[in-house]
């Protein structure tokens, strides 16, 4: 009797080995499948955001463009390594999960099957106890024969289950140390990883000039100082009205008397004025407009000069930081080309 009561503890035992690995093993993959979906649509959402980022740093200035197109191809490098993380989670973390669900059908069958045996032994004990009582001898060797049978199919079937349920510990020990040990080594990967490029991508941003966006800013939308003061001139001649006929009098001037226009009595010669050669005025006005055209000319050609070369300086002023700058993902592609 107290090996069939030993044997009842050990069954109770082994139940709630099976039932335990059964509910936790079966939370545990649930959860970390739905923290491998919410991970792929963090990558998603990931992957807007850098579309966006880098639509709208084609409407910026040079040096916040440069930065949010390195921003989004870095963020954008960060997703590919998240990809990578949900795909080690399905094969490394999810998949062996889910094996536990046959596994532990399996188990609870060869316990179903210990349990059989066992109750087979309990019911020939019984029959054992009754034929003691009733003191029949015959009756008596043979119930010992079948108890004893029974017992050794008992004794067989508990050996069997014990090394099932061992071996089934073993595996459930193996596997829970070897599935979060994968999951804590992918999600170090990804973070290492993610860290490495965030903190390139951080260099990058705090070596953004603003105050020269503001000043190409400032240039594009002030008006010129000629301009504002033109404006402005015939903006207060239009307070003042236009005078009438009325006020406009001419002084009248009173004629000389007659007295005092009297010719002199000795006429004077006539003055020796120079006669005018109507062709020196001409020369002189080409001349002064050809001189006036090429003057013009050479301011033209001096302003053109001047814009090319800030034209270059500015170019070197926005192609500067772009070769220093660049980002995470453009810098590994170019080494592994090197390569």
């Amino acid at each position: 009797m107290t090996s069939v009561f030993s044997r009842d503890t050990q069954l109770k035992a082994m139940e709630m080995t099976i039932s335990n690995a059964e509910k936790y093993m079966g939370q545990f993959c649930s959860l970390l499948a739905a923290y491998t979906r919410k991970t792929a649509k963090l990558r998603d959402k990931a992957d807007m955001l850098a579309r966006q980022l880098h639509d709208f740093a084609c409407t910026e200035d040079p040096e916040l463009s440069i930065c949010l197109k390195n921003l989004s191809e870095d963020l954008a490098m960060v997703q590919d390594y998240r990809q990578a993380e949900v795909e080690r989670l399905d094969t490394r973390v999810v998949t062996p999960l889910k094996a536990y669900g046959d596994i532990v059908k399996t188990k609870r069958a060869d316990l179903k099957k210990f349990s059989a045996d066992r109750n087979r032994e309990l019911k020939e004990l019984h029959r054992l106890e009754k034929i003691r009582l009733k003191n029949p001898a015959d009756r008596q060797s043979i119930a010992e024969v079948n108890v004893q049978k029974a017992s050794s199919n008992a004794n067989r079937s508990t050996r069997q289950m014990e090394d099932a349920i061992i071996d089934f510990q073993r595996q459930k020990l193996e596997d829970v140390k070897r599935i979060f040990t994968d999951f804590i080594m992918v999600e170090m990967l990804f973070h290492s990883k993610a860290l490495e490029v965030y903190t390139h991508t951080f260099n990058n941003m705090e070596t953004m000039d603003i105050h020269k966006d503001l000043e190409l800013f400032r240039n594009r939308i002030q008006v010129t100082g000629s301009l504002v003061e033109t404006t402005t001139s015939t903006a207060d001649m239009a307070h003042y009205p236009s005078p009438s006929a009325s006020t406009l009098r001419l002084p009248q001037y009173s004629s000389p008397p007659t007295s005092t226009l009297r010719l002199s009595q000795y006429p004077s010669p006539p003055p020796t004025i120079p006669r005018m050669n109507f062709k020196q005025p001409k020369q002189a006005l080409s001349r002064a407009l050809h001189r006036q055209r090429e003057m013009e000319e050479d301011e033209e050609d001096d302003e053109e000069e001047d814009e090319k070369e800030e034209q270059y300086d500015s170019e070197e002023d926005v192609e500067g930081p772009r070769t220093l700058r660049q980002s995470y993902a453009a810098q590994y592609v170019r080494s592994h080309i090197q390569k």
